[in-house]
């Protein structure tokens, strides 16, 4: 059974059996609501923008109900749906802007512009004989010019280095893939570390294929899977679930969704998946994990299948159906709960129309020192409840709680390295750094496991980010925090360099050094197995 058709149908079935049944009762209503739009717009002393009245009406009733539901305009619902659907149409190539200029970190593999030999370094400098270097274009209006329909051509001017003319070359626009895993990587021998960043379209897809890579790494012995999901959204529901479906035995429940007029459905394991008992399981979340990556969190959590690493997570469980308007505006309204297989409701208390209070919630979490001790963190008797299989306790009210809680460690960056990245010192000197020494950089260290052991920032980088950072009187406060911070400069520079020479996979590889819950649930596991073997 497709889950993604399945779960459309029933959405649409409920949603237009739900209009069926107030169309009569509320008809003098929606008479009232069109009586006012009329009067304002015929009669009121000034000019208005009709479509903007409506626009406003429907935003105003919808910020009396629950946080999620909202509404956008057509330009605002392409591009949110852009991330999830898994690509969108353009050129081909991470950018970044570097003195009010274009530079390439990489082109897509496979894209147009790798087709057509654009460079990692090279400077785009115009599109379509229009400037785009030096003329203060936000970043904003070039992607704008840079995408277009698939198929369509446009003409960049690029600087390259140690060329002295402006070369030209012709792109043909195409679909560009967008990836929702952000790394995959060995990260000891016979255990794999997957970090997926959001649940989108090709999310089971490019899960399946990171996994045979690390099967085939460890040598066909892939013993345990670390499934990073801090700072994961959420997104497709359906992608979620085929996930969960891959760890669990058949008839497992995964989720269930249920509200006042959508009837309760479950989500239930086919018994097809690839890892449901030949594998062990962690996964990490922390305050900012919700919506789908939690659903994946609470369907391994509650049949015993995962153990859990981290911090409570957000508590986002609102179950919103897409209602599309005529001129392709979208309004996503709430219309059910989701419910952990131990039927914890996944969302947090809310109190409708203080989306502010709501929004607020992170920043009490750390007033109130959860982020920091597990025993800031009380819960009453009444949510209480049980995992499936081992009868563990696990509670609800909102979010999903580790099994092993690692606290927030606000002393790891100093406040030194806080104004350093906000200001964007760091940054702009690694692309800086490495545009001028990539070649070097390729030559000395051909492959990554080398430039793990041997690479080492060069002093006068950090240097040099110090001094930048002395001309705005941005300075540590004493030496003390003046080492600390260039000590994780090194790291971070390290990972950032890593990022530009190769992917992602890379950079997380490096800078999970410095992640508390990957090296907690790292530990764990190393020991777990060496108990184990024992």
């Amino acid at each position: 059974m497709n889950w993604k058709y399945l779960s459309f149908i029933i959405c649409h079935l409920s949603f237009s059996a739900a209009l069926a049944q107030a169309q009569t009762p509320n008809a003098e209503l929606l008479r009232k609501l069109n009586m006012a739009e009329m009067a304002i717009n015929h009669l009121y002393v000034d000019s208005v923008d009709e479509n903007k009245l409506v626009e406003d009406a429907i935003r105003g009733m919808l910020e009396k109900l629950d946080p999620h539901s909202a509404y956008s305009t057509p330009k605002e619902t392409k591009q949110m749906n852009e991330p999830l659907q898994g690509s969108f149409e353009g050129i081909g190539v991470q950018f970044n802007m570097v003195e009010d200029t274009l530079l390439v970190i990489q082109p897509v593999v496979g894209g147009p512009s790798e087709k057509v030999g654009i460079l990692a370094g090279d400077r785009i400098v115009s599109v379509n004989d229009t400037a785009i270097a030096g003329v203060k274009m936000s970043k904003e209006e070039i992607m704008k010019r840079l995408r277009g329909k698939k198929g369509t051509k446009v003409h960049l001017g690029i600087i390259r280095r140690g060329i002295s003319d402006k070369l030209t070359f012709a792109v043909t626009r195409d679909k560009i893939p967008i990836h929702t895993l952000d790394a995959y990587y060995l990260i000891a021998p016979g255990v794999g570390y997957i970090r997926i960043g959001s649940f989108g379209a090709t999310t089971y897809e490019e899960f399946m294929a990171a996994a045979d890579t690390l099967e085939q790494q460890a040598g066909g012995k892939l013993q345990h899977l670390i499934l990073d999901l801090q700072d994961n959204g959420g997104g497709y529901l359906q992608s979620a679930v085929m996930i969960a479906n891959e760890f669990l035995q058949r008839g497992d429940l995964i989720v269930y969704t249920e509200g006042r007029v959508a009837t309760r459905y479950d989500y239930n394991a086919q018994g097809n998946g690839r890892f449901r008992d030949n594998i062990g399981v962690t996964v990490l979340i922390n305050e900012y994990t919700a919506s789908a990556a939690e659903i994946v969190t609470g369907a391994l959590q509650d049949n015993d299948r995962a153990r859990v690493v981290g911090r409570r997570s957000f508590g986002k469980g609102l179950v919103q159906r897409p209602v599309d308007l005529p001129d392709g505006s979208m309004i996503r309204l709430t219309i059910a709960h989701y419910y952990s297989p131990s039927g914890r409701c996944i969302q947090k208390p809310y109190t409708k129309g203080d989306a502010r209070g709501y929004a607020e919630d992170i920043e009490k979490r750390f007033k109130h020192g959860e982020l920091y001790s597990a025993d800031s963190i009380h819960f009453n008797d009444s949510l209480k409840f049980y995992t499936l299989k081992e009868h563990r306790t696990v509670y609800g009210g909102g979010g999903i709680m580790p099994d092993l809680f690692v606290p927030l460690d606000t002393m790891q960056f100093t406040r030194f390295h806080r104004q350093l990245a906000a200001k964007s010192f760091i940054i702009n000197a690694n692309l800086k750094y490495v545009d001028r020494y990539r070649k070097e950089l390729k030559k000395n260290y051909p492959n990554f496991t080398y430039f793990r052991d041997h690479y080492v920032v060069p002093k006068a980088v950090i240097d040099g980010i110090i001094e930048e950072a002395k001309k705005q009187d941005i300075t540590p406060r004493d030496d003390e925090e003046l080492q600390r911070t260039i000590a994780s400069l090194r790291i971070q520079l390290k990972a950032l360099v890593a990022r530009d020479l190769w992917d992602m996979s890379e950079y997380f590889c490096i800078v999970n050094e410095q992640n508390h819950i990957v090296q907690r649930a790292l530990d764990a596991t190393l020991r777990c197995a060496s108990l184990n073997d024992k």
